[in-house]
């Protein structure tokens, strides 16, 4: 039963997605924690940005999409995909704290739950190329 359902691969995506959300937002919350004074949040977003990407890579390539070879296009393209998302993060950071005047993690929290809706899709699509 558990196998059957680690073979499908959406499945998969929720259960490493999950992770990497975890992860990437873990990172972004202790970088803020760290030096979220003396640090501006865009260049602790950039930090946590870079490792996040280097995390979920592996995570998506290895265990969701199954993928072998080919390894630098791959990271190539999915790292356009976290380019977009983290374009749209730098946009919507600033928007959600200087406007709007939520705290730096409940900012990022909302931002991150927006874009991981839009990954599965062009991870599939685009960065793995699966049919």
């Amino acid at each position: 039963m558990i196998r059957k359902i680690w073979l499908n691969e959406k499945f998969r995506y929720l259960v490493i997605g999950a992770y990497n959300t975890f992860f990437g937002y873990s990172i972004f919350a202790v970088l803020w924690m760290l030096w979220g004074l003396s640090l501006h949040y865009i260049a602790i977003l950039g930090i946590s940005h870079v490792v996040s990407v280097i995390n979920a890579f592996v995570g998506y390539r290895i265990f969701v999409f199954r993928k072998k070879g080919a390894i630098w296009g791959d990271f190539f393209r999915f790292n356009l995909v976290y380019l977009g998302a983290f374009a749209f993060n730098i946009f919507a950071l600033p928007l959600l704290i200087e406007v709007l005047k939520f705290h730096p993690l409940a900012a990022q929290a909302l931002v991150v739950a927006v874009t991981v809706v839009v990954s599965y899709v062009s991870h599939r699509k685009f960065s793995f190329k699966v049919n």
